[in-house]
């Protein structure tokens, strides 16, 4: 179908139910539409009218539960939501890939050479090499495309949004040049690698299994060379519950010590008992040995193993939640789970600077508003950031206002936990 005829048929509603099986809502269809429209215009001002386009859609993902569990080999729960990147594509004979992120200059690609290379680490170019290169390490086909994208996945939020842009990136070359048939697994393996090895950022798979596979998905990384992964059947819409995410705008900067630190941490309890990972040792093993470990290890690697093993056991039990419907039990599990990253593995303020806790100020709103009514917990890595909130539709405007109020407008994001990863949505 040529880009016109596109926007033809999505201002008329022709293609309202392809729409909705991404974007489940009908308001949220509408919300789409201008901005498929205007992403469309730009690829017709980039690319001429005359050939036929498809629309590839990759989403963000959320975090449910195994806060900072994923680095030491163990278990996680995430969910694809319905803020999501999208390109607007169609094939060249050129063997170069054009793409045009809305607000971004042209990344372009020569698939002649598909070297990485350290002088390109961090530029999007470098993302789009790598997702081609290890498809075709993979033996799939590549080829030439012109692309314009764009993204309402928040950068610096824990959404994802590199990850969503790597998928949309596998996603395309699986549709244009693959019948659609590389699996969302493959796709997340290459965008991961693209993420180390093109890009230059040392990444976990957790966020680009999530975007890739879709709705709520739970991953084992006890071998991280063949990761367990499940989708966890729930129809979250029908839960009569939102879910939101809010950013407290806190200050960022100077917070690669505190993310290492919780790693090393936990890697220094499994090290002081001979082994790599906690993933490597049991929680009975590990707590007979805590008074050993008391003089080979600081107090905060003890609290944050405690956690590692007790979050492990919660994902499951969120899993199991989900799949026997039984909400009420989900919601107990997912504010456990905050506690916990609060007390033991403290990661919802930095000890550098004690008087900035606007995570901490979110929570505790969170709790005087949602006690007994809803859940929530950190979000991501913490220490500044996000919170996460699974909010009682009734509740969800009172929510949202106290919210905003104290941290701005337009802070709390109500998001929709989408059923599908990366898809060809037209």
């Amino acid at each position: 179908m040529k880009p016109s005829e596109l926007i033809s048929q999505i201002e008329n509603g022709s293609l309202d139910e392809k729409l909705k099986r991404v974007y489940v809502s009908d308001k949220e269809v509408e919300l789409q539409k201008p901005r498929y429209i205007r992403i469309i215009k730009k690829f017709i001002e980039m690319f001429d009218d005359d050939r036929d386009v498809m629309i590839v859609s990759a989403p963000g993902r959320t975090e449910i539960c195994g806060n900072h569990t994923d680095h030491n080999n163990g278990k996680v729960l995430a969910a694809s939501i319905n803020l999501d990147a999208i390109g607007v594509v169609a094939k060249n004979d050129d063997n170069i890939i054009r793409e045009k992120s809305e607000g971004h200059s042209m990344n372009e690609v020569d698939l002649s050479d598909l070297s990485p290379n350290v002088q390109m680490y961090g530029r999007s170019t470098s993302m789009v090499k790598g997702v081609a290169s290890r498809l075709h390490d993979y033996g799939y086909a590549i080829g030439g495309f012109d692309a314009c994208t764009t993204s309402d996945v928040m950068g610096g939020s824990g959404l994802s949004s590199s990850a969503a842009f790597e998928v949309l990136l596998g996603s395309i070359i699986s549709y244009l040049y693959n019948d659609g048939k590389i699996d969302p697994v493959t796709i997340a393996k290459a965008a991961q690698y693209s993420e180390n090895v093109f890009f230059g950022k040392p990444s976990g798979l957790l966020d680009q299994m999530a975007s890739s596979v879709g709705t709520f998905v739970t991953i084992d990384f006890e071998s991280t060379e063949e990761p367990v992964i499940k989708k966890v059947d729930f129809d979250f819409a029908k839960s009569g519950y939102s879910l939101c995410i809010v950013d407290t705008h806190g200050n960022h900067s100077d917070l690669t010590d505190d993310y290492a630190a919780v790693r090393s941490e936990m890697e220094s309890v499994a090290q002081a008992m001979g082994k790599t990972v906690l993933r490597e040792i049991t929680y009975e093993e590990f707590f007979s040995s805590v008074s050993d470990l008391t003089d080979k290890v600081n107090d905060r690697a003890l609290l944050r193993a405690f956690h590692f093993f007790n979050e492990n056991k919660r994902v499951e039990d969120a899993v199991n939640a989900l799949e026997n419907n039984n909400f009420e039990s989900f919601k107990d599990v997912i504010t456990s789970s905050g506690l916990s990253s609060y007390l033991y593995n403290q990661n919802v303020f930095t000890p550098h600077n004690p008087t900035e806790q606007k995570l901490s100020l979110a929570l505790c709103l969170s709790q005087q508003l949602l006690e007994g009514k809803g859940a929530w917990r950190v979000h991501g890595g913490g220490f500044a950031g996000t919170i996460q909130a699974f909010v009682p539709n009734d509740m969800l405007d009172e929510y949202k206002n106290v919210m905003e109020s104290v941290f701005g407008k337009g802070s709390c994001y109500v998001l929709i936990i989408r059923p599908v990863g990366g898809t060809r949505v037209i």
